[in-house]
């Protein structure tokens, strides 16, 4: 063949290889993708430029040919640095050196056209080869400018090839020293025929492929090698026992774990197959080639916990050409989860079952069982809170613990049990199952001691014998927590059963809560006056009670929804509604020199901002706030004391007149007097009623009085009854009055008829 166009050819279709190379690369979703393809392209031009010198017989062609080799090139080197550039992760230190270099190539491509008009670069002759005629080029000072210029190139591009091959680990080197001596080879083969001026120039065939070898190592090259070991590495340090066996099924290689399991060395792989046979069994292990399974074993008196799991690797034909077995110890992860799911069914304190858990057992219990009938026992440690204040919480923790053991001591293995709140606890068991005269016993003197300390607990039961065993666990518990709730403070009665009467009440409590919202925007809920008098019997103000008048039940005794309303937080809605109430009969009486106590509720200094809300409706009537009068218990003083202590002298400051309601009728009544900043003190009859020695009583009650006004309290003696106790207490200083004596609780229709016309 010609040679000629042997060369021809193999310049077309390198040209068309790098083409295919540059589309490929320009796809890629890598980031050396488009940096090659740059590459690849640049290099297409002075190999284009090559077939037109060296296949052409024209003169014209052949100086074409080149002014695309001598240009192309000054694009090949630039791109080429690019490309070693983003393929060894560096970047320009100074950018003044990146502006550099792409203005002197961009002024040798203007000087290598410009040579078409000042013919200053280079010139060409004609010579023969082969018997056939070539044209090869006469180089001028600027072309060998232009030489030097793409030699310091190609020099920079071989140093950063030579710096990555000797500074990186030896498995990536040898990628970086095959482009280095491709490069190489290259140059020298391009300088060879600048010094041998031979016109069959073929140099450009070693760009080409320097391209494509590049093209390989960027995109589809995979070190194979330092991948096996990386998996050799990563295998030798995973936590698991790893064995890879041959299609013998001969152990070829075991990590230091898998080793140390079975309790060999290196030399002694043959022994591995004999000594994982206790891993395997038939229950653990099937037939297929690939499984995985979990196996228990047991070391001494301790359980080990292996997961086992095979895998088998297959060549082209389905043959078996090697295997691998992975064995992770769970044992420490299983005593944690072991661990973590008693810790979440069980108490901390107690060790009994939580709440959910014990809920979970007693529906379980129900479905195996739905035949049978069962007690479920609300047990309440009453007065716990008072318990922790005086002995301290680690006699409250000593109290729940010895509960609890009480529980394991007497509970049936056919009920469960478990703690369901603070100081609460919760019992299922089959009805008559426990022996009740026997805990009415224990009950009944049950105390708990620890060291020193010695304190008889009270505990109440409240008990729902299961009718519905389809009813909600949870609605059960309410049921037995009514029952418990029925004995209040009784000291004697410890045990109280559900019954259809506590159904009865909770449904009709649960009717009047529904029905508040509508009873006070009709006004069914109205305030009703109980007059307050002087020394003189004159009627100085009174007191503004709530009553309820129901369009279907009728009038409503407060007693059967003011407890209610306390338990339930909607005292708080009920007590607003009438200190507006009380403000719009304040308003009314503008001309009247009269004043209105109005309660204030425990539960409203949870529910409600009693400070903003009292004197907002002061402000919004514009009435004198002395003539709103602010009544409290010492039931209010149980908690938070300072902040309660500073609201009452805020609400004096602001000219409110502050009451304490029903002293006496406590057991720290004089404790309060001492701490509270109270104007006015309700002394309540009740504290007369029943007294043994009546003249101790009234002597108590005397003191009391005198007491006050020494501390500049005024004294109210709410109850009276009849001429003579107001006679008395009169006789002893007091102030007010407020009774039946005087004139019962009326609708205020009545009040004004009887008092203010």
């Amino acid at each position: 063949m010609n040679i000629r166009l042997a060369f021809s050819i193999i310049f077309v279709l390198l040209s068309i290889a790098l083409m295919i190379c540059a589309f490929v690369a320009y796809r890629s979703k890598k980031d050396i993708g488009k940096p090659l393809c740059n590459m690849l392209v640049a290099i297409i031009p002075p190999i284009v430029g090559n077939f037109l010198i060296v296949g052409s017989t024209s003169k014209t062609l052949a100086t074409v040919g080149c002014y695309l080799y001598y240009v192309g090139i000054d694009f090949t080197v630039f791109q080429a640095l690019r490309f070693a550039m983003s393929y060894c992760k560096l970047t320009y230190k100074n950018e003044k050196l990146r502006l550099l270099i792409l203005s002197l190539l961009g002024i040798d491509v203007i000087q290598i056209l410009a040579n078409t008009v000042f013919h200053h670069c280079f010139g060409m002759e004609e010579t023969e080869l082969y018997g056939s005629v070539y044209y090869r080029m006469i180089p001028y000072l600027p072309q060998n400018l232009h030489r030097v210029l793409v030699y310091l190139l190609l020099a920079g591009i071989l140093g950063i090839y030579l710096n990555k091959m000797f500074f990186s680990p030896r498995m990536h080197s040898w990628r970086y020293a095959t482009i280095f001596f491709t490069l190489l080879g290259v140059i020298t083969w391009c300088t060879f025929y600048v010094i041998s001026r031979t016109p069959l120039d073929r140099s450009m065939i070693g760009y080409g492929v320097f391209g494509l070898l590049t093209f390989y190592f960027s995109l589809y090259y995979k070190p194979t090698r330092l991948i096996d070991r990386l998996l050799l590495d990563i295998s030798s340090e995973l936590p698991d026992a790893i064995y890879f066996f041959n299609d013998n099924d001969e152990c070829i290689w075991a990590n230091k774990k898998g080793l140390n399991l079975l309790g060999i060395n290196e030399g002694e792989l043959e022994n591995v197959r004999k000594k994982l046979e206790p891993f395997f069994s038939s229950e653990n292990v099937n037939n297929n080639d690939n499984w995985s399974s979990c196996l228990i074993m047991n070391d001494n008196d301790d359980k080990k916990y292996y997961s086992l799991e095979r895998r088998v690797i297959r060549d082209n034909k389905g043959r078996v050409g090697a295997s691998f077995l992975n064995i992770r110890d769970d044992t420490e992860m299983q005593i944690n989860l072991h661990r973590e799911s008693y810790n979440a069914r069980h108490d901390n304190l107690t060790d009994l079952y939580t709440k959910d858990h014990l809920y979970e057992r007693i529906e379980e219990l129900l479905e195996k069982n739905p035949d049978q009938k069962y007690s479920l026992v609300f047990m309440n440690i009453c007065n716990f809170k008072l318990i922790n204040d005086i002995f301290g919480k680690d006699f409250g923790d000593e109290v729940l613990k010895q509960v609890a053991s009480l529980l394991r001591k007497y509970v049936p293995h056919t009920g469960v049990y478990g703690r369901i709140g603070g100081d609460t606890f919760g019992v299922f068991v089959p009805k008559g199952a426990i022996d009740m005269e026997l805990v009415k016993k224990l009950l009944s003197g049950y105390e708990v001691s620890n060291g020193d300390m010695t304190y008889k607990v009270q505990i109440h039961l409240g008990i729902y014998e299961t009718e519905n065993q389809r009813m909600d666990v949870s609605s059960m518990f309410d049921r037995a927590r009514i029952a418990e709730a029925s004995i209040d403070n009784n000291f004697t009665n410890h045990i109280a059963y559900y019954g259809e009467d506590m159904r009865k009440k909770m449904l009709w409590e649960q009717e009047i809560s529904s029905e508040l919202k509508r009873a006070l925007e009709e006004k069914q809920i109205r305030p009703y006056l109980q007059p307050l008098v002087d020394t003189e019997g004159k009627i100085v103000g009174a007191e503004a009670l709530v009553r309820w008048i129901h369009p279907d039940r009728g009038f409503l005794s407060p007693a059967s929804f003011i407890p209610l309303f306390e338990r339930n937080g909607m005292i708080a809605e009920l007590d607003k509604y009438m200190w507006r109430c009380a403000c719009e009969l304040l308003d009314k009486w503008k001309d009247r020199d009269l004043f209105i106590s109005v309660n204030i509720s425990p539960k409203d200094f949870y529910f409600t901002d009693v400070y903003k809300d009292i004197s907002s409706l002061v402000k919004e009537y514009n009435i004198k706030p002395s003539r709103l009068r602010i009544e409290i218990t010492e039931s209010v003083m149980i908690s938070d004391v300072e902040n309660k202590i500073e609201l009452v002298r805020n609400l004096q400051k602001d000219g409110f007149i502050v009451e304490m309601d029903d002293f006496g009728s406590g057991y720290s009544s004089l404790n309060m007097l001492k701490n509270m900043p109270i104007d006015v003190i309700k002394i309540d009859m009740a504290f007369l009623q029943n007294a043994k020695d009546v003249k101790r009583t009234k002597s108590i009650l005397r003191s009391i009085i005198n007491m006050s006004e020494d501390l500049g309290i005024v004294p109210l003696t709410e109850g009276v009854e009849t001429k003579e106790q107001y006679e008395a207490l009169l006789s002893m200083g007091c102030k007010m009055f407020q009774g039946y004596y005087f004139a019962k609780p009326m609708p205020v229709e009545e009040f004004e008829n009887d008092y203010l016309k």
